[in-house]
């Protein structure tokens, strides 16, 4: 990467609002996931890599949300963490049971937050 594009990398990310940098994280993910689903060949390390940084993510924000400090309503607060225990959820099972199908709902889930929190929607 040059040097220039280096710096630009550099100042975006000192200038993103945290919304954009968790709407990135999610679009990420979903990347991720996507590219899993669409490259099936069974279970490997790009499912497992997938899934591990998908389950990360969803653990920071459903910490997050747990927080005495957050300054989201508690109605908010409480569907991110059922949203965050629903992808738990799945992902053991996509673990447990490979099957690249079950990719779609955790896919969906990162892109529409992600939509929203860039206000997309």
């Amino acid at each position: 990467m040059s040097n220039a594009a280096q710096a630009y990398a550099r100042t975006s990310h000192a200038t993103a609002s945290p919304r954009e940098i968790e709407a990135q994280a999610l679009l990420k993910a979903a990347r991720q996931l996507l590219d899993v689903q669409s490259n099936w060949t069974g279970p490997d390390k790009n499912m497992h890599d997938a899934l591990l940084f998908n389950r990360r993510l969803w653990s920071i924000f459903m910490s997050a949300v747990e927080t005495n400090d957050n300054p989201q309503p508690l109605e908010i607060r409480q569907n991110i963490a059922n949203i965050g225990v629903f992808v738990m959820k799945q992902t053991v099972d996509m673990q447990l049971n490979p099957d690249p199908a079950k990719l779609k709902s955790l896919i969906d889930i990162n892109c529409n937050l992600a939509a929203g929190l860039s206000g997309k929607v």
